[in-house]
């Protein structure tokens, strides 16, 4: 069994440690606080056992006893294959941590960093094994929310950014990987434009603040809780993504004042871009988009209400 060192037994770490424990990985809790990832493994049970309620983890009992509460940082990083680690967000505590992460973690072990904004290029540098240093940003809570970002350094080994990725593929995570370091990361810089905007029609007149949640809700929300927007417009168009910038490109010009529609663009999104853009594919696709968005039509209506 691989041993994965949970470095910071928070609210990521309690998640992250979830998720890799009903995994079958033996799971080493630290915490400069004393006390706390001995706490930790009572949240991680709960975790596993509203998980189990809900088929998502076969065995609840059995993966809880993966977990292990270590009362120094070199006992959680004996002979472990990878470390979470998920300290304060500043690059100071980022620095310290990781100076002794370095020092005694195994050479193989590869070392992942939760955090939503600092670049592992900005504490790795003068780290003797930089090179198997990277981000691994997650949404809270990770062993809800699958998506995880990879994001190296410059001088991190792709072929450790692989691993690591498929590392998180086989507990259940989707990993993306962020090819080059941007403020953000991916996620939130969608976030952060969606967010603004939201505040901008409220606070201009245009909308009410349920009416907008709304709007996320019970419309883009839906289809993108299992299409991305790549997804969306190519079922927008009869001709697919091609036809939908041709379409809708200069529109969405004007509308953002961001003059991003253009065919270079365009090509490097198909470029990389699966499936043939023909009117045979989008139909079916569009089937198929439709019977998922009747099924969760219905499982919103059977669900419980939110609590005022």
């Amino acid at each position: 069994m691989p041993t994965i060192a949970i470095v910071g037994s928070g609210l990521i770490g309690r998640a992250w440690a979830t998720v890799f424990c009903s995994h079958g990985w033996r799971t080493a809790l630290y915490d400069p606080v004393p006390g706390v990832a001995e706490a930790a493994k009572a949240h991680i049970a709960k975790n596993l056992k509203e998980l189990a309620d809900l088929d998502l983890v076969k065995d609840a009992k059995g993966s809880a006893k993966n977990l292990v509460a270590c009362t120094t940082l070199a006992e959680a990083l004996k002979g472990c294959a990878f470390v979470q680690e998920n300290g304060p967000e500043t690059v100071e505590a980022k620095i310290a941590i990781h100076g002794e992460i370095d020092a005694l973690a195994p050479p193989s072990a590869i070392v992942v960093s939760s955090t939503s904004f600092l670049f592992s290029s900005l504490w790795a540098k003068d780290l003797k094994h930089r090179s198997r240093v990277l981000v691994a940003h997650p949404v809270n809570p990770p062993h809800l929310v699958p998506i995880v970002e990879l994001c190296p350094a410059p001088w991190t080994d792709p072929k450790l950014v692989e691993k690591a990725r498929a590392i998180y593929e086989k507990v259940g995570q989707v990993a993306v990987t962020v090819k080059k370091e941007i403020d953000g990361f991916v996620l939130n810089r969608l976030q952060a434009v969606l967010m603004a905007e939201a505040f901008d029609l409220v606070g201009s007149g245009v909308v009410s603040p349920e009416d907008l949640d709304k709007t996320i809700r019970d419309g883009l929300g839906l289809r993108w809780s299992f299409m991305g927007p790549f997804e969306t417009i190519e079922l927008n168009a009869p001709g697919g993504i091609p036809d939908y910038n041709r379409r809708y490109g200069p529109s969405l010009t004007r509308l953002t004042g961001r003059k991003v529609f253009t065919p270079q663009n365009e090509a490097a999104i198909m470029a990389e871009w699966p499936g043939e853009q023909s009117p045979e594919r989008i139909a079916r696709l569009s089937k198929w988009r439709d019977g998922r968005l009747a099924a969760l039509k219905a499982h919103k209506r059977g669900a419980k209400k939110k609590p005022a």
